[in-house]
């Protein structure tokens, strides 16, 4: 039988080693919620908004939406 390595990290990281965890709240000025968060070298910036509106539909069912999007840079 062959030895077999666990894969190599890029960070030097051993397999079942996590990443240091971040998180830093408040770092948008105008968005009514917002974080930081750090994963390692990974870096994803959150952040909320509150409208008081629904989409017709949904009016007087005293029913809320959310809604989501992201964009990632070239390369990430």
């Amino acid at each position: 039988m062959s030895d077999v390595l666990p894969p190599a990290r890029p960070s030097g990281r051993a397999a079942d080693q996590l990443r240091d965890v971040r998180l830093e709240t408040h770092v948008s000025k105008y968005a009514e919620g917002s974080c930081l968060a750090k994963f390692g070298d990974t870096h994803v910036l959150c952040t909320a908004s509150v409208e008081d509106r629904v989409p017709g539909w949904l009016k007087g069912g005293g029913r809320g939406w959310v809604t989501a999007e992201y964009g990632m840079l070239p390369r990430a």
